[in-house]
């Protein structure tokens, strides 16, 4: 069984999953925020397919640990999920997980218009592995 973290955002959701050991988290995909109906769908597929017994998601914080806009929106967003899966959902905080993906695809020589495209799921498994990470 494995863990699926998502990285929450208004345009786009970074997806990422863990290996069977749980022990590596891989960046998938990015699935489209909206149609939200769209989003259920290959979520479900996702976990199906991947055979996921925990979902894990990004919370953002501000940086002196508060919660902000963006937090509640995520809340809703787990509420939302909680009705419509059966499986156990958790939530991690993910300050600086979107710059820390931001560096790394820089690093890694990926061209602006791509890194658009990949940050969203570079985010997600950054988020996992700090997760997989305590797990150890």
């Amino acid at each position: 069984m494995r863990v699926l973290a998502l990285d929450h955002g208004t345009k786009r959701i970074g997806v990422a999953v863990s290996d069977e050991m749980k022990m590596i988290a891989t960046p998938l995909e990015y699935i489209a925020a909206e149609p939200f109906a769209d989003f259920l769908a290959r979520l479900k597929e996702l976990i199906h397919e991947k055979e996921v017994e925990l979902i894990l998601i990004g919370m953002p914080r501000n940086m002196d640990g508060s919660y902000g806009p963006a937090a509640l929106k995520v809340e809703e967003f787990v509420a939302v999920l909680k009705d419509t899966v059966a499986i156990p959902i958790k939530t991690l905080d993910e300050r600086l997980t979107t710059v820390q993906a931001q560096r790394f695809l820089i690093q890694g020589n990926v061209r602006r218009e791509k890194r658009k495209e990949k940050v969203d799921q570079t985010a997600a498994a950054i988020l996992l592995q700090s997760y997989l990470d305590g797990l150890l």
